[in-house]
């Protein structure tokens, strides 16, 4: 059975993989600086031994988006996947303001209640990100790096923090407005692959949760990692940069540039293979993790 935790979309889900990883979410109310009450954390651990993996996910997303990767991982390393402050099935606080510093707290907090030894941190999209600004400020904690068409050189755009209401509410519930459309288109065509289907169920079940439109505005009303790019020159980690080669979100320029910045990485550019490789090609990408993690050097 599913957490009841979870939106009750979460039973339309059909796929056998990403029913027995939703039925693998767990909850803590987990303590921090951030709240006076315990905030309710989502998260999913598979394995043992190794150095343990965590996983981050991108932008208004969730730990849904590593149901593939996340068992591939866990055959050879203790594995965890961790919904950020303000995303995924985490529980959103009125009194919270939802910023980069904000999640940056209440990933270490989790860290310590939870994992407290080195980590490897991998991060995907935002989440690159978010590792990216963790590694920094916790240097201590992060053993390696791993990023996956990451943030960090292209940012949400300057004007998105001085969004005042109702244009603030209409940015972000257009977020939601086109995942239902195409919902609602992929339903009717004939012979659509069923993986696009359960991609788009995956990706909209998490704006289902209490406070997901308020936090989605404060977020951006952040101005999110735009100041990040003067400081990644800073990472000092072993890190590997896997980046899908047909990416339209982000330019292959980007993954160049993180490469030429960090001295310790090597960059691996994957076919066929868009914005989302741990989804797209989750078997190659947990190939290429678990070799960086394995040879300890590049």
């Amino acid at each position: 059975m599913f957490p009841n935790f979870l939106p009750s979309q979460v039973n339309q889900l059909t796929d056998p993989k990403a029913i027995a990883f939703g039925q693998s979410i767990e909850r803590i109310p987990l303590a921090s600086s951030l709240s006076q009450h315990p905030i309710l954390t989502t998260y999913i651990c598979k394995g043992k031994g190794g150095t343990p993996i965590v996983l981050l996910h991108g932008f208004d997303s969730s730990i849904l988006e590593f149901r593939l990767l996340l068992p591939l991982l866990a055959t050879q390393n203790e594995t965890w996947a961790v919904d950020l402050l303000g995303f995924g099935f985490t529980q959103r606080q009125k009194e919270i303001n939802y910023s980069p510093t904000t999640i940056r707290i209440h990933l270490y907090d989790f860290w310590k209640t939870l994992i407290n030894r080195p980590i490897t941190l991998v991060g995907a999209s935002m989440g690159g990100a978010t590792a990216i600004d963790f590694t920094l400020t916790y240097p201590q904690v992060v053993k390696s790096l791993i990023l996956i068409n990451s943030l960090g050189y292209t940012c949400a755009p300057p004007f998105s923090k001085h969004l005042f209401s109702p244009f603030d509410f209409l940015a972000v519930e257009y977020l939601r407005q086109r995942h239902i459309l195409a919902l609602n288109v992929c339903s009717i065509l004939p012979n659509l692959d069923t993986k696009i289907l359960l991609a788009i169920q995956c990706a909209m079940l998490h704006q289902e949760m209490p406070g997901w439109n308020d936090a989605m505005i404060s977020y951006v009303k952040s101005g999110g990692y735009s100041e990040l790019a003067n400081r990644i020159a800073q990472v000092d980690k072993p890190t590997l940069i896997l980046w899908g080669e047909t990416d339209d979100m982000l330019p292959s320029e980007d993954a160049e540039k993180f490469q030429q910045s960090i001295a310790t990485s090597q960059l691996i550019f994957l076919k066929n293979c868009g914005h989302a490789p741990q989804i797209e090609q989750p078997q190659i990408t947990s190939q290429h993790i678990l070799h960086f993690l394995n040879i300890g050097k590049f």
